[in-house]
């Protein structure tokens, strides 16, 4: 099962990721830890994006996809994985579809796990109280939602076309929503 995790900042997609992980018994690939871990690994990749990072600026689509593209090259990303934040525009999604084809592991589906954004900005207010968290303070957590809505939900609508989006309501419990996705995923067929 190849599949691409979807949904708002704070949305619980890394506690899911993490259960399904278990579940399906394949790798949870998130690139933020991906681009983390290559910089201290200190790969070619890694160096070339440490370098990008230090002088203040993103780190491009390419080198992004360089990186996914030779973690799913592992063996055990064979089975299937689970892709955690990427694609995050329609640009990377057509990209990411490219590299999956070319190397043989083209998506099964994308799995959207939806939360009230007024839900998220409350989650994410205790989070920062119970953590310390200056980043989920009420104005930054809006503000990521306003830029997940402007360039990531579009990338609901693209895996939508192709008839692989599956949506999952992410509000409860944590094993409700796990047995929604899991019921979700059964109904959709993905291998």
């Amino acid at each position: 099962m190849r599949i691409v995790l979807m949904g708002p900042p704070g949305g619980g997609k890394g506690t899911q990721a993490g259960i399904l992980k278990q579940q399906w018994q394949i790798p949870h690939i998130s690139t933020g830890e991906l681009l983390r871990a290559a910089v201290r690994d200190g790969t070619p990749l890694g160096l070339q994006a440490k370098a990008t990072m230090d002088a203040g600026e993103l780190v491009s689509d390419d080198l992004m996809l360089g990186l996914i593209e030779a973690r799913l090259s592992q063996p055990d990303a064979a089975a299937g994985f689970i892709l955690d934040g990427y694609p995050r525009n329609l640009s990377q999604a057509e990209s990411l579809d490219v590299v999956l084809a070319r190397i043989g592991q083209p998506v099964s589906g994308a799995l959207l796990v939806e939360v009230d954004p007024e839900h998220i900005v409350e989650r994410l207010a205790k989070r920062a109280e119970q953590e310390g968290r200056s980043d989920d303070d009420e104005t930054t957590v809006r503000k990521r939602l306003a830029i997940y809505a402007e360039q990531t939900a579009p990338v609901a609508h693209y895996y939508a076309r192709q008839g692989q989006l599956v949506r999952v309501l992410g509000e409860g419990g944590i094993e409700e929503i796990t047995q929604r996705i899991l019921a979700a995923v059964e109904q959709a067929g993905w291998p």
